[in-house]
């Protein structure tokens, strides 16, 4: 059932990127301006990390190709 809910689809490059979006926005909740907009980083931070973006759920969207994406 968690397969179905939260499926992988989102390849191994954007995963990476979305980390590193992620540790740098929110970074800005500590350094910088010390703003509470930082912590919207979390939101790729865990995109990144599992592999599942909802928005791409929703829409039926996938960035994996092949059997990855299943």
């Amino acid at each position: 059932m968690a397969s179905k809910l939260f499926p992988k689809n989102v390849h191994q490059v954007e995963r990476v990127l979305r980390v590193l979006v992620g540790i740098g926005v929110l970074s800005l909740a500590f350094v910088g301006p010390q703003t509470p907009w930082g912590y919207l980083g979390i939101v790729p931070l865990l995109t990144g990390i599992v592999g599942t973006c909802p928005a791409y759920t929703l829409f039926g969207f996938s960035t994996c190709k092949g059997a990855a994406a299943r």
